[in-house]
């Protein structure tokens, strides 16, 4: 019987881990692919505390390794359900389920993708899906912005303060987004706005050169920029765990900011949590609260 078993190490699951084992609680962390989470893919992070530049997988490696000296166990190993047993959890993988007192899920979310040629490789060579991560290394540069709902009509308006062009490309005649937002980007000198459009094509030698554009019409425009900021949605992991915790409409997991669920005993924490803000400092602050709470609950046992 472990206390705590955390579903996922990315940056929220590991801070769990951390303050789950500072606790003197039993940890083990359950992760189906690499430790990380998203942030593997940033080659350089510079908006984190105390660490002004370092590449994403030396940070998530430092997470990892911090967590796992403190005594948490980390298993990978795809969790397929979570469900009550009693007055405790179980949490189901293909290889068997795991008993526990306590579960953070720590799932994060994936980006949903344009599907085009070449896009996972270009993933931090021109590639995004953070404006407010990635911007600042695309000042005085051209971009181009995907999307029509109030994330890239924001990420649009942040990048307009850096890039010297911003083509904000959507596949509609109108955005979905907020139309005081659209009125401040049409206002914009540098913003170039591009209805009935799709990205059709990556250009890139070592990083990101080009893109191909294509609108209803068939006509294909060709535009130089230096990166692409995709915000078309995102995908929360949190379907499997329907049965023991509330979901918004779009599927992320409901839990205030005391990261408690409907189901006593289970947490959820970062991207995959319904909120407003989803960065690496906001994760890991989850993690941080999710831990503290599920120790609470822990003692009142």
């Amino acid at each position: 019987m472990t206390d705590l078993i955390i579903v996922g190490a990315g940056p929220a699951g590991l801070t769990a881990a951390i303050y789950g084992r500072r606790a003197s609680k039993s940890v083990l962390v359950l992760e189906k692919a690499a430790y990380g989470g998203q942030i593997i893919n940033t080659p350089s992070v510079e908006n984190y505390p105390a660490e002004p530049q370092i590449s994403g997988i030396d940070l998530a490696t430092k997470m990892y390794q911090q967590a796992t000296a403190l005594g948490a166990e980390i298993r990978f190993e795809q969790v397929t359900a979570v469900r009550e047993a009693g007055a405790f959890k179980e949490v189901v993988t293909p290889k068997g389920a795991y008993p526990c007192k306590a579960v953070i899920l720590a799932t994060g979310c994936e980006n949903r993708k344009l599907g085009v040629a070449d896009e996972e490789k270009l993933i931090g060579r021109g590639v995004s899906y953070c404006a407010t991560c990635d911007g600042a290394f695309y000042r005085g540069k051209a971009v181009a912005v995907v999307g029509g709902g109030n994330t890239a009509l924001e990420d649009a308006l942040y990048l307009a303060d850096l890039a010297e062009t911003v083509y904000l490309i959507h596949r509609r005649d109108a955005f979905r987004g907020d139309a005081a937002t659209v009125a401040q980007l049409k206002a914009r000198e540098n913003v170039k706005i591009l209805y009935h459009s799709t990205v059709t094509r990556l250009c890139a030698e070592r990083r990101l050169t080009g893109i191909e554009v294509t609108d209803t019409a068939g006509c294909v425009t060709e535009l130089a920029v230096s990166g692409l900021f995709v915000a078309v949605g995102r995908v929360p992991n949190t379907d499997a765990f329907a049965p023991v915790v509330d979901l918004s409409e779009d599927g992320y997991a409901a839990a205030g900011e005391n990261c408690r669920t409907r189901t006593a005993g289970i947490f959820a924490a970062g991207d995959n949590r319904a909120k407003g803000v989803r960065q690496l400092v906001t994760a890991t602050a989850d993690g941080a609260v999710a831990a503290t709470e599920a120790v609470r609950y822990l003692n009142s046992l």
